[in-house]
Order: structure tokens, then C-alpha cells, then sequence
């Protein structure tokens, strides 16, 4: 991989991350459609790394508030009755039971890709998988803005709203189908507003980010000769966690006020053309 590929796939990560249009899906299909080498462990690591900061600098605030109060009520809940602590863990304030209502949205993404890994890894070999999966994405986002009510502020969200909105990040380990774009349509057909529902999309990325993005680096440690790729990896991790920055920011502001169908207009487009060179390919 030379540095002009480093730079375009480092900030197509950023980019894909956070707007609701896959960054999995890209990934997969971009160096497919130019020819270029697929990047490997090590450049996929560095900007998984890259967007994972840049959501924790962007949000570090609400961090900084929830998981001391996490802490706190945890600490409470553990000298009281033990019996009573899955009312008492997400009965606090605000910021605790958005911390707990957080921890369990990971989970059904974190339990499924780890039963299903070699599953979904799988799925990364196949260009026309991810732009089928694409369309999957238009159609979550179009289906959204057509039902949801989007009438509730995050200080309104309970266990139930948690757990689907989980279940949405699940789905899109499938790569094609936009974590951003799934998470923030099951929030909004679930009543949310739409800047809320993407405000807890991207919270509720942070730990999922953060654990692949340790996984990734764990299995590069395992690695050697990674000194001769140090100038790309470091571009690809700049560019990632610059554009992701810029990105996040870019759409809670447009979401305050736009809603999500050109995002849709988008993934369907693309998809389709990527199934059409798919066909004009014999694959």
C-alpha cells in the first residue's frame, strides 16, 4: 500500500464511521472497484484506532460525566440488597442510567460477533454481499423517517430501547449495513429525536470501537515487520480520526434540522452500481 492509498482509505474510514453509509461496506468494495491490495490487519487496526479516538475526544465530556456516576451507582447498588440491583442499577440520575442503559446496548453486538466470528469475517470476502447489504441500509434509513414518531430525548430511554437500539449495532456487523445507520434508525423508530438518537448511536460505539479496535492491535502484536508500513499506518490513522472528528460534529449538526434520505438515496445508489459491475464481472 502506498501513502495516496493510505490517505483515501484512512479517510474513507473516518468518513464511513460515523455518516449513516457503511464504513464496512467501503472498505470491502473500494479496494475492490480500484484493484488495489486488500489493506491488511495492520492498516485495518490503525484506523479503527483513528476513529475510536476521535469519538472519545469529541464526546469526552459525556464520558467524564457517565462513567464516574456508572462508578458511583454501581457502588451503591453493591450495598444494598443484592436482589434489587437491576431495578437500582438504571434508577439513578441521568447520567448513570444512560452509562448502564450504554453497557447493555453493547451486548448483543459484542455477544453475536463473538460467537459468529469466523462468520462475519467471512462475509468480508464478498464484494456482492456488502453491496446487497448496502440496499439493506437504504432501506432502514428510509424506513425510519417514514415511522418513527420522533418526539423523546435521551432522559426518556429504558432498558427495552437500549436493547434494540444493541440489536441494531448487531445487524450491522454484517458489512454493507451502516452501524451509525442502523443504530440511529432503531432509536428513531423508537420515538427518539433525531439528533438524540445519533447522539446515542455514537456513545453506544464507543465501547464496541474501542474493544474491536484491542482485538485488532492484539492480534498485530502477534505480528512482525510492521516498521517498513509505519509511514502509511500513521497517515491512515491521522486521516481516519481527523475526518471521523469532522464527521461526527457534521451530522449532529445536520440532523438537528435534515433527515436521513439522502443517506439512503446514497447506499442505494451505490449498492446498485456495485451489483451492476458485480454482473458486468461474471461474479
Amino acid at each position: 500500500m502506498n501513502i495516496l492509498q493510505a490517505f483515501f482509505l484512512g479517510v474513507l474510514q473516518g468518513a464511513t464511521e460515523f455518516l449513516p453509509v457503511s464504513s464496512s461496506g467501503h472498505l470491502v468494495l473500494a479496494p475492490w472497484l480500484l484493484g488495489w491490495p486488500a489493506p491488511g490487519l495492520a492498516f485495518d487496526a490503525v484506523v479503527h484506532w483513528g476513529t475510536a479516538v476521535a469519538v472519545v475526544v469529541y464526546f469526552w465530556r459525556d464520558w467524564a460525566s457517565l462513567v464516574p456516576a456508572a462508578c458511583r451507582a454501581l457502588s451503591s447498588v453493591l450495598r444494598k440488597e443484592t436482589r434489587s440491583f437491576p431495578k437500582n442499577l438504571v434508577s439513578g440520575s441521568v447520567d448513570s442510567r444512560l452509562a448502564w442503559l450504554i453497557l447493555l446496548g453493547t451486548v448483543p453486538a459484542a455477544l453475536i460477533g463473538y460467537l459468529l466470528e469466523d462468520f462475519f469475517e467471512g462475509m468480508f470476502a464478498r464484494p456482492v454481499a456488502a453491496a446487497g447489504f448496502l440496499l439493506v441500509t437504504a432501506a432502514l434509513l428510509s424506513a425510519s423517517e417514514r415511522l418513527g414518531r420522533r418526539e423523546r430525548d435521551l432522559d426518556t430511554l429504558a432498558w427495552p430501547d437500549a436493547l434494540i437500539v444493541g440489536l441494531g449495532q448487531a445487524l450491522a456487523i454484517f458489512p454493507g449495513i451502516s452501524r451509525s445507520g442502523a443504530t440511529i434508525a432503531a432509536g428513531l423508530a423508537r420515538g427518539l429525536r433525531r439528533e438524540p438518537a445519533a447522539r446515542f448511536s455514537f456513545l453506544l460505539a464507543t465501547p464496541i470501537i474501542l474493544g474491536a479496535g484491542l482485538l485488532k492491535v492484539v492480534d498485530l502484536a502477534q505480528m512482525g515487520g510492521l516498521a517498513a508500513q509505519a509511514l502509511v499506518l500513521v497517515i491512515g490513522f491521522l486521516a481516519a480520526g481527523v475526518v471521523g472528528f469532522g464527521c461526527i460534529h457534521f451530522l449532529l449538526r445536520y440532523l438537528q434540522r435534515r433527515r436521513l434520505y439522502p443517506f439512503a438515496i446514497y447506499c442505494a445508489a451505490a449498492g446498485v452500481a456495485c451489483l451492476l459491475v458485480a454482473l458486468s464481472k461474471g461474479i
